[in-house]
């Protein structure tokens, strides 16, 4: 005789005054119900509405601003995924304000709002800057992006310990008169656009469990990547948009980087079977980004 089938009923947990230990079929209505959240954008139910990019833009790098991608109509983007030029006098940034350059930003992610579908994710990476005082770049972020009507989804601290340079200055030596903290770690921003979720029918996801359960803790630790090795002064590692693109996306979504660089984000899209799209300013970094696209199709035949 074939074997029963056993089913268990075990009662979901929800919010209580000393937490949970486990988290099954969870309500957390209680917790979202309070004062603390009331007033705050919780997102809103949508109609899923996809719109196609034209095939002679896909898989493309632009030479141009991304505070105006007249090439991508509304809602076509399923990810975009940039680290912004830092402004602090890197050959490749202008000499901006700290209110011209924040203005800056929250132009291109206005812009980014309206060509990403609703439910699909911006992952920003961005270290803070200076001690004199320290300037927290992220939370100038966060406070754009959440003006702009983008909820933000929570932050992974990239830990780049094992690659931290160890002559950072200290300040004081050994004394409380003035050490200085040194930064082993930037952020990477998660928001997303109007709701919670993907619109997931008939797409095909590809991350593996042991990924889904290690990628999904806000820590992540991995080394950063050379500057003179990539060619460009601040290049972040293909783990960091690989990892992403993973969690959140689709196989042939469309990735979006709208402060191209090297072409990090567009290279690791092409290697895990999405599309691509980015933007840069400068005909040199284009070039360079066109070359390691180019290299890496021709050593794997891919067209």
């Amino acid at each position: 005789m074939p074997k029963k089938e056993q089913t268990y009923n075990r009662t979901g947990t929800k919010t209580s005054s000393f937490g949970t230990p486990g988290r099954i079929n969870h309500d957390s209505t209680k917790f979202y119900n309070s004062k603390l959240y009331k007033g705050l954008n919780s997102g809103k139910k949508v109609n899923y509405i996809e719109n196609q990019i034209h095939k002679s833009y896909l898989n493309r790098i632009f030479c141009k601003s991304s505070e105006k991608m007249e090439e991508l109509p509304d809602n076509s983007v399923h990810l975009m995924i940039t680290s912004p030029p830092y402004n602090v006098s890197k050959e490749y940034d202008n000499d901006l304000s700290l209110k011209e350059y924040i203005d800056l930003l929250n132009r291109v992610w206005k812009e980014t709002y309206r060509v990403i579908v609703s439910g699909g994710r911006v992952c920003i990476n961005i270290a803070n800057l200076g001690r004199k005082p320290y300037i927290p770049l992220h939370s100038y972020i966060i406070e754009g992006m959440q003006k702009i009507g983008f909820l933000m989804r929570g932050e992974i601290i990239w830990n780049k310990a094992s690659s931290a340079s160890p002559s950072c200055a200290w300040g004081s030596w050994m004394s409380a008169s003035n050490p200085v903290l040194r930064d082993i770690h930037e952020y990477i921003l998660v928001f997303s656009k109007d709701t919670y979720s993907r619109n997931k029918q008939n797409r095909q996801n590809t991350i593996k469990k042991e990924e889904f359960l290690e990628w999904t803790k806000s820590v992540w630790t991995f080394s950063a990547v050379s500057a003179k090795k990539i060619g460009h002064p601040a290049p972040f590692p293909e783990e960091l948009p690989h990892r992403l693109i993973q969690l959140y996306t689709f196989i042939d979504d469309v990735v979006l980087d709208p402060f191209l660089g090297s072409g990090t984000t567009c290279l690791t899209a092409l290697k895990n079977k999405r599309n691509f799209i980015g933007y840069d300013i400068s005909q040199d970094y284009i070039n360079l980004a066109e070359k390691r696209l180019l290299d890496y199709t021709n050593q794997n035949r891919l067209f």
